[in-house]
Order: structure tokens, then sequence, then C-alpha cells
């Protein structure tokens, strides 16, 4: 079994007395059962991973040279409604931890409350936006409550899996790069130290992570915190160090998020660093002894709403594709990156016996054709099965108590508009983007930050309605609390609409049900525009392979195989222009159902195409780039 000449996994059976992690002062090292250790690390979230392939991923992680993997635990995946967990199938945390310690890897634990990530509202639970007033991140009464209880939960599950317990998890960070937010709030830090030392216990190494900023150190950090830093292959080493040195003069260097790409907004290129530069910056942290987590070492991929946004001057929604350029790609497989870090690392220990796990086969299934099922407005009986609220004006998603997707907002025109008019909103009142149908006609896009406006005509009484979509809520940068749905009223020539009847939807219960394959067909219009479902089938030859799924000439919209949600696609904006299809989720020897929800309009002839490569750099007017493992192009794409 791998693992076992690391040394400390045959001692499990050992006193756990005489097995312990701690920071050397004097020497400036950690120490592993007494003697000096440094760790080479890589992040790994298991929410962005299919469970069948968790051990395919930390294997390759192992045979890359690494000792640890670095972990986040998302609360928002796990406590889905106040006081509903959920520790089942991909979110059985416990079983991920197990398979770490099994195939000989340790383990550095990011239980949050706050993680970042990029992953929706910084793995925070969205229901805690039900209590308007509620201040994250703070010592807010409310905010606090709901942490506890969640540290109740959680940590009694991580004490027996930490190192001094006969376990592999070696260190625990409280919270996260938290000299970033605005509250700078000490005793707020000072409270999720209490509860960490009281449900882990005094022994376990706790510790913080902050980028190399004089303010960010100043907030972020605590006494009873071991301070560590977070910085790329572009950053001055011994500068970036420097930063550390000032607020823990002594102990090990540590750099806990080293960059080995970044991560992909809607409407911008890929982005790719170069392996040669990850890794000479690598070697120059490796030789001065520091110890080092490479973020990401596989991204994997923000499946159904899970993806976050930024706020840099505007709203930054992330891509479906987590791919990260890391060293391990979306789908899992070993990169020139990789083989680069690798060699690095052989340079300062020995690497394990045994070849590199190679990558997963892929299969292109081809075209397949889809139909028109119906258009969404002519399903919201199923959609919405509790019928729709009312409402004067209109209500967030928080105040509906719906987290996740789709909200319709109903209402009709109350006179005639025979000249254009403008339908408008107050400034980021939509969030995120809003789909306008009047009398069934889709009429145009409204978008936070962007477009807040079009001009309409109708008579009295047609009928209005704005399907409105969350991007995702905001995991860094302003990271105030991020409401979605209408915020303020719409406007129709300055005079406010009122009277709404509000359908929270719930596709995902539906499609996961066996909707629409398995409800009678419907007599739908033929339009291609607007929000609709389109359904189809298809079979594999006798293998069910990784594979992606292209949208030629579709707009923007979600996509799902045999009820699993595999997230959004913009074809239109790029730069994604794939999903990546994990294997285990196809049938073989019966047919998978695809469900595309297509928000804008769908091409002529509604066809998906399985390919055996992502296509991951297109932009609208932006040149193509290189796309990972093939060419810029194929014929007929």
């Amino acid at each position: 079994m791998p693992g076992v000449s690391r040394g400390w996994l045959g001692r499990r059976c050992a006193s756990p007395l005489a097995r312990s992690f701690q920071v050397d002062y004097e020497n400036n090292c950690f120490r592993k059962d007494g003697a000096p250790f440094r760790y080479i690390s890589g992040s790994i979230h298991y929410a962005r991973v299919p469970r069948p392939a968790w051990r395919d991923r930390l294997l390759k992680m192992y045979m890359s040279g690494l000792s640890t993997v670095q972990v986040y635990v998302p609360w928002n995946y796990h406590e889905t409604l106040p006081g509903v967990y959920d520790f089942t199938g991909n979110r059985d945390v416990e079983a991920f931890l197990d398979l770490t310690a099994e195939l000989g890897l340790l383990v550095i634990l990011r239980p949050g409350p706050y993680i970042c990530a990029e992953w929706e509202m910084g793995g925070l639970p969205a229901w805690l936006l039900w209590k308007p007033d509620i201040n994250l991140r703070t010592s807010n009464p409310a905010y606090l409550a709901a942490v506890d209880s969640w540290l109740h939960i959680l940590l009694p599950k991580i004490k027996p899996r930490l190192y001094q317990h006969g376990g592999n998890i070696i260190s625990v960070q409280v919270e996260n790069e938290y000299g970033s937010y605005y509250a700078c709030d000490y005793g707020y830090l000072r409270h999720l130290l209490g509860s960490f030392r009281a449900l882990l216990g005094s022994e376990v190494l706790l510790f913080t992570t902050d980028s190399t900023g004089v303010e960010e150190l100043r907030c972020g950090t605590l006494q009873g915190l071991y301070a560590t830093v977070d910085f790329g292959p572009g950053s001055n080493v011994t500068e970036a160090f420097g930063a550390q040195r000032r607020v823990e003069p002594k102990g090990p260097l540590v750099n806990s998020e080293y960059y080995t790409g970044w991560l992909d907004y809607w409407g911008e290129a890929h982005a790719s660093t170069s392996a040669a530069w990850v890794s000479r910056g690598l070697e120059d942290m490796l030789q001065l002894g520091a110890s080092i987590n490479m973020y990401m070492f596989h991204g994997g991929t923000n499946f159904a709403y899970w993806s976050g946004a930024d706020y840099k001057d505007q709203y930054k929604p992330v891509t479906t594709s987590y791919d990260y350029d890391a060293p391990l790609s979306e789908a899992g497989d070993p990169t020139e990156k990789l083989f680069a870090i690798r060699t690095v690392i052989s340079k300062f220990q020995p690497l394990p016996f045994g070849p590199m796990p190679p990558a997963t086969p892929k299969y292109a299934y081809g075209w397949v054709a889809l139909r028109k099922y119906a258009d969404l407005l002519d399903v919201l009986d199923v959609l919405c099965p509790s019928g729709p609220v009312q409402s004067q004006f209109p209500l967030t998603f928080e105040a509906l108590k719906q987290v996740h997707g789709f909200v319709v907002y109903h209402t009709q025109l109350p006179w005639d508009v025979r000249d254009p008019a403008t339908l408008d909103a107050p400034p980021h009142s939509i969030c995120d983007r809003a789909y306008v149908m009047l009398q069934k006609e889709y009429q145009g896009t409204l978008e936070r930050d962007r477009q807040t406006m079009l001009h309409i005509t109708g008579r009295a009484g047609d009928t209005l309605d704005i399907l409105l979509e969350n991007m995702g809520r905001i995991s860094f940068g302003a990271n105030a609390s991020d409401f979605k749905g209408l915020l303020g009223n719409l406007s129709l020539n300055s005079r406010p609409l009122s009277n709404w009847l509000i359908y929270p939807l719930a596709i995902d219960t539906a499609v996961q049900q066996g909707w629409p394959h398995t409800a009678l067909p419907k007599s739908s219009s033929g339009g291609r525009v607007g929000p609709a479902f389109y359904t189809g089938t298809f079979d594999t030859p006798g293998i069910a392979w990784d594979t992606f799924v292209k949208f030629p000439g579709w707009s923007k919209g979600l996509l799902w195989i045999n009820g699993f949600n595999l997230g959004r696609y913009w074809t239109r904006r790029g730069p994604q222009q794939t999903l990546f299809v994990p294997g285990s989720l196809l049938h073989v020897g019966h047919p998978n159902n695809i469900t595309v929800l297509e928000l804008e309009g769908a091409p002529p002839t509604p066809v998906l195409l399985f390919l055996d490569r992502p296509l991951y750099n297109r932009t609208l007017g932006d040149t193509c780039k290189r796309v990972r493992k093939g060419k810029d192009s194929w014929p007929g794409l």
C-alpha cells in the first residue's frame, strides 16, 4: 500500500502520547514526533471531485511526491438548511479523510467557517441572510450562534482524526484570509480560537493564512494562532516570507497557498501560468526550508450552483470549470506542470516508487439531438408545486427562503404602452440576471452591473414575467451580504410596478425525480428564443468514460445528465465552452437522459456534441489561445 514508507502510518497503533506535531520556535521548523519536518502539500476539494474519483486524484497527488493534502470544508455544502445536515455520498467528508489516511497522506484541514475558495458565498450558508440584520464574519450574536452550532457538529468528527489521536490531520486553519475582510474583529477571531480549542483540544496546531500586506496581516492574525502567508510564483520569495517574519519572528516559513494557476471568470480569457514559472518559485521556497501548499493541485468542477463570485469594481461570477490550470487537470489528468513540479520535489526528497497513474480514458460520444420539451413559463405548476407567493413589491431569494437557482416574478402591465417605454431597475438591484418575457415572448436580459433597462410596448393586462437567476454569491472582494433576486422595484417609465406573483422554482427537485423524461410530452411552441427546456438521450457503446459536452450555437443555461446538475454553460460569453461529464454519472446498457435549460436562445437545430477533450478558452471577440491537451479548434465545431 502506498504511504507505509512515510513512517507515520505504520505507527497508528502506538500510544497517542508518542505522536505530536508542533512548531519549534527555536529551530524555525515543524516537529513531527520530535523530528524536524517540512511538508509539501497540495489543495484538493472533495466537493469539486466526484466521489468515485477521489482515490484516483489522491493517489496521483501522492505519486507526485506530496506528503500532505490541504482540504476545505464548505459549511453550506453540509448544513443545507438550519439544523439540516448532509454527510452522505459526495458530502461524506469523513470517508474522504479516511481515504487520505489509507493512501499515506497527511492533512491540513481548513474548516472555516468562511473558506473563500471561489465557492458560493465563501462556504457560508445563504440561509444566514434570512436574518437581514446579520453581520457576517464578526462577533454578531446571531452569526456566532450559527457558527457555534455548526462547529459542534463538525469538529467532533475531526477530533479523532487529529495526528495526536492517531489520525493524519496535522494542523487546522481558523477562518481564512480574515485580514482581507473589512471588519477586523479580533473578538470574532478570539471566539473562534476558544471554540476550536474547546472542541479539538489544546495540542492541535491551529493557524491562520493571509496575504502578505501589512494591513491583512494586522487584521488576520491573533496570538495563539500560528500565522502563515499566501503568495504566487510572481512574488519575491524573500520579501513575502519577510512579511510572515514581521508577525512570526520565529518558527517555520509557510506558504499556505502557492498559486499554481488561477480561476476563470465568465467573459474573460482562460487563466494560465507556465510550468517553468511555477516550478522555479517552488524550488526557491524549498531551498529556504519552507513548508508549502500548492493551491490548487487539483481544482475540479463547480457542479450545480456552487461556483462563487468576486467583486472587483463589478460583479464577476466564476466559471463552472475550476480547472485552475492546476497540475492535475479538471478531469484529473497529469499535466506538464505536474511533472515539472515532481522533478523539483525529487531534488529535496525521494519520490514514491512506481509509475504515475495515467490519465483517465475519455470518449467522444459525438452528436446528440435534443428536442424542445416546453417553455419554462408553461411548466410553473411542476417547478413550483406549492404555488406562487403574492406580494405588493418584489421579494428577495432570502425572503422567499430560496437558496440557489431561479425565481419567476409575474405581474401585468397596469396601462397601455403604445410607445416604447423604459423598463428598468434601481442600481445594483438585479441580482444577478433577469430574463424578461412580455406575453410569454422573450424581450431581452437585464444584468447586474451591466444592462439594467429594456424598452417594451404592450397593452394593459399583458403579462410581464421576469425569470431571475442567481449566478453565485460573492465569495471574496467586497464580501458584503450578497442578497439575490429583485432587490428593488422594477419601474415602467419611472412608475413602480406592483402586485407580483412570485414563483420560487425547484427545478433540481423535479429533474432528480425524473422530470421531464417521465412526464407526458408537452405541445410546445416551436420558438427557440427565451427560457425553455430541451431533452434527449444517448447510449454509451458499452463503456462509461469521462467526456466533455459542447453547446454549438446555444447561449446560456444549465445541463443535467441522469438527474445530476453538471453546472452552468455560457457559450456566448466564454471562455469555457465545454462542461466536464464524469463517466461515473453515465449508464451502460440503458439510455442516458439529458435535460437542458436554455435561458436566452437555442440553435435552430438543437444538438450537443460530446468530445474527448475540453475547450476552455474562447470568449466573444477574443482570439483563441491554447486549449489544454489539444488544438484550438476542430472542423465543424
